[in-house]
């Protein structure tokens, strides 16, 4: 539930496909994204869960933004 949404927001975000994004995307790697780009997603995040990303950095793949949202939403 909580890949699909974070996937889709991704999707919408970067302009790609949601077949194309895995747990083991990388957004800098593997979808090219920008600073940019990925303090977008880091928004569209925090809206969409109600949470704050404190530290950006650590969030290098989707699968990484999964886990840190289900962390904080237990």
């Amino acid at each position: 539930m909580i890949f699909e949404k974070i996937r889709g927001i991704v999707a919408d975000q970067l302009g790609i496909e949601e077949e194309n994004i895995t747990l083991e995307t990388s957004f800098i790697e593997d979808l090219n994204a920008d600073s940019l780009d990925l303090f977008q997603v880091i928004m569209e995040l925090e809206d969409e869960f109600n949470v704050k990303v404190e530290d950006v950095e650590k969030i290098k793949t989707v699968g990484d933004a999964v886990k840190f949202v289900e962390s904080v939403t237990k």
